[in-house]
């Protein structure tokens, strides 16, 4: 199919013009963030807890929060409903069958934190309470079989928590040292 010389010219004249409105003003959608939204979700925490916030929770704490927020989609113990199983899975990366969960699959307790705290609950995401999110990782680490029922999560023994698949993560970039 051919276009016709106009056409193009008033193609390229659309662009042109569109262009130079964006460079000027911008395509006038929405409002820049504040310095305080933006905080809001600056949360970001690094696998040696940088950015872990002031916080402490318990396994049994966790399992309360877990039994109202997150069982409906993930099953009462972590097993799977609606959502990925979340405990289980140790020793089956090497078969045909694989189940990747927290305490199977995942390298840094931090990131448990981090995920939790960010993005659930599903329908209610970045809604718990530092506590919170402290305990329902100790819950979770807990059903893993990763820490004791009476062990205590926050900013300093998260950390220090090596996960049991730490050591089959292989990465292909330089770490900062």
């Amino acid at each position: 199919m051919c276009m016709s010389r106009s056409r193009i010219a008033a193609a390229c004249a659309a662009v042109a013009w569109i262009s130079a409105a964006v460079a000027q003003e911008g395509p006038n959608l929405g409002v820049a963030a504040t310095p305080e939204e933006i905080a809001g979700w600056d949360i970001s925490v690094a696998p040696d807890g940088d950015g872990l916030p002031q916080g402490s929770g318990t396994p049994s704490a966790g399992a309360a929060v877990f039994a109202v927020k997150c069982a409906a989609c993930h099953g009462p113990q972590g097993e799977g409903l609606l959502n990925d199983r979340l405990a289980g899975g140790q020793g089956s990366l090497t078969s045909d069958r694989a189940v990747k969960t927290i305490g199977s699959y995942w390298p840094y307790a931090t990131t448990i934190f981090d995920y939790v705290r960010r993005a659930m609950p599903y329908v209610q995401p970045h809604s718990l309470t530092n506590d919170e999110a402290y305990a329902l990782t100790a819950h979770l680490l807990h059903i893993n079989g990763i820490i004791g029922p009476n062990d205590v999560i926050d900013a300093r023994t998260l950390p220090a928590i090596e996960m049991p698949n730490l050591e089959n993560f292989v990465w292909d970039y330089p770490l900062a040292e």
